[in-house]
């Protein structure tokens, strides 16, 4: 039976191409793939199989999407690439067992996805770059810009907070009506599926049964590795420290989210300090930028018209 999702994929790989980017892999090491979404100007043809990449161009300041954990890179910001590609040079990972970037390493910790990124892009040449973090996506941002300050000169952060420990993974879970992260983010039905996006959506989105079940088949591969990327994702209450960011820092919210709530990103901004700043979009849940693209788009673009050319870390 023909999987109405997967038939979509040439048709968006098109898309992209239009919009400005195209898919490359980079072997980070050995048994390590990240495969990225690079700007079209960095890709050159050595041969018939064979691709070249440049750096990217100085005058256009790097942007780099990291997505969430429902969705690999193209589905979580399809409606913001176009929108930048103009301007800015835009890279948009799929974080490893995403997509197509695979790894034989057991470490599933957030802070190796921010290292394979980080390793990745300066493989295609990026030295300086703004990154915007989604949910999971947020939590390797924070964590690449602790590790590689004099790479990350800004964050965008939707949705997401600096490091999910024990308490917050519980109380989040209870809260929803869930019994686990797991159950939440590793849909295995239709019925699990839809309640995932009852809780991440503010305005309650129809889909029939068959587009979501051609969904679970394509977007939620890897299921036994995703499971340990959760488990790895919460540390113990005891062995949360707090990182003084010399980035800025803008937290970009959906007013209505259920996941991480306006409340959490408002601590989080006392927490951070002076170079953070917070914006709410009204009508929105935790998949913001889906819901409300243009308004997220019109946003994102107001903090990024707002940093210098150049922001050295201090």
């Amino acid at each position: 039976m023909v999987n109405f999702v997967a038939i979509q994929q040439p048709l968006i790989i098109a898309l992209m191409k239009l919009a400005g980017v195209q898919t490359h892999s980079v072997e980070i090491h050995p048994g390590t793939v990240l495969n990225l979404w690079v700007p079209n100007e960095t890709l050159r043809k050595k041969s018939k199989t064979a691709t070249t990449t440049v750096d990217p161009n100085p005058d256009k300041p790097v942007i780099v999407l990291v997505h969430g954990f429902a969705a690999e890179g193209i589905a979580t910001w399809q409606f913001q690439i176009g929108a930048l590609a103009k301007k800015y040079s835009v890279y948009v990972p799929d974080l490893l067992f995403f997509g197509g970037s695979i790894s034989d390493s057991p470490d599933r910790s957030p802070r190796f996805q921010a290292e394979c990124l980080a390793k990745g892009l300066r493989m295609l040449g990026v030295q300086r770059c703004v990154v915007v973090g989604f949910s999971y996506g947020g939590m390797v941002a924070f964590k690449m810009a602790e590790m590689y300050p004099d790479m990350v000169r800004a964050m965008v952060i939707s949705g997401s907070i600096l490091a999910m420990t024990d308490s917050i993974s519980d109380s989040t879970m209870k809260e929803l009506g869930f019994s686990s992260s797991s159950e939440l983010l590793l849909p295995d039905s239709v019925k699990g599926l839809k309640a995932l996006l009852s809780v991440a959506t503010h305005k309650k989105l129809w889909f029939p049964d068959r587009l979501h079940k051609d969904y679970l088949e394509v977007m939620f591969n890897n299921r036994k590795e995703r499971g340990e990327l959760l488990e790895g994702l919460i540390i113990s209450n005891k062995d949360d420290t707090f990182t003084e960011f010399q980035q800025r820092i803008h937290l970009l919210w959906g007013e209505n989210d259920q996941i991480f709530k306006m409340e959490l990103a408002q601590n989080m901004k006392r927490q951070l300090g002076e170079k953070t700043t917070i914006e709410a979009i009204e009508k929105a849940g935790h998949l913001v930028h889906i819901e409300r693209p243009c308004v997220y788009t019109r946003c994102l673009k107001k903090f990024l018209s707002s940093l210098p050319a150049d922001e050295p870390p201090v």
